[in-house]
């Protein structure tokens, strides 16, 4: 198959009824008009020009259309889903965090295929921040960000925005494959602890309180230590479980063969 460059904008291939393209990529903040389209930027989808949904649907390519993307300049990859048909001939536009993970400058050539992806049932995520934890819920926070996801691509770094802050996190693991498709699906989420995570200071001072006790069982050890020793404390000040001491008898205070006829019991 022969492919020409007469016109100014890419002509899509089509191998198998799969889309494959190449376009000229920049930021959401590049894009002209006047709305502002910051919504990209907090998902995982692409705005793509009006002639890919013509050849889309010509291939009968169905919902939820999902793309693989690549920069063969670095040899990296990830996968995307499509919002819009708007873009300009010949150019697409990604989220800022796509870009970096496809290490792409503005205007770089990014190859655009169509792909069918498995459902997720499973993802790991680690932020790349202590900061995540600061979020009263952050699992909730997380699966309510990714509604504005397609997919998702194991090694990536999302960016989420949540009150004002953007949020960076890698996807450490997906199953059922490594990239995986989470549009209506029931997915499980786990968290691997943030980058720089450091334990709490009171896991130190009970390590030095253990030494302390270790300390002081040795003193115990040479004093002759008995466990559970020691005495309780009465109300009445006297010493509890302590039995009075018998009065030495001295043989001569025993009388045999004289009974005590005043002796009153009681």
């Amino acid at each position: 198959m022969f492919s020409f460059n007469m016109f100014d904008h890419p002509i899509p291939r089509v191998f198998q009824n799969r889309f494959s393209t190449q376009y000229r990529c920049f930021s959401v903040s590049m894009l002209a008009g006047p709305n502002d389209r910051s919504d990209v930027e907090k998902g995982g989808k692409i705005i793509m020009p009006p002639s890919a949904l013509d050849q889309l649907s010509r291939l009968n390519i169905t919902y939820p259309m999902l793309f693989k993307l690549t920069n063969k300049n670095s040899d990296r990859m990830t996968h995307c889903g499509v919002l819009e048909f708007v873009a300009d001939e010949g150019i697409c536009y990604l989220p800022h965090w796509m870009m970096q993970n496809l290490l792409l400058e503005e205007g770089g050539l990014v190859q655009v295929e169509s792909v069918n992806l498995q459902v997720a049932t499973y993802s790991k995520f680690q932020p790349q921040s202590p900061d995540f934890l600061d979020i009263t819920n952050p699992k909730a926070v997380l699966e309510n960000a990714l509604r504005n996801f397609a997919c998702l691509t194991t090694g990536d770094v999302i960016a989420i925005n949540y009150n004002e802050k953007i949020y960076e996190l890698r996807v450490m693991e997906t199953k059922p494959d490594k990239a995986v498709s989470i549009i209506e699906c029931d997915m499980n989420v786990d968290f691997d602890a943030p980058l720089g995570y450091k334990e709490p200071e009171r896991q130190a001072q009970h390590e030095e309180s253990t030494e302390g006790e270790a300390d002081h069982s040795g003193y115990a050890g040479e004093l002759g230590f008995r466990a559970f020793s020691g005495s309780g404390n009465r109300l009445d000040g006297k010493k509890k479980g302590v039995e009075p001491s018998p009065s030495p008898i001295k043989p001569g205070d025993i009388k045999r063969g004289i009974p005590n006829y005043e002796f009153k019991l009681g």
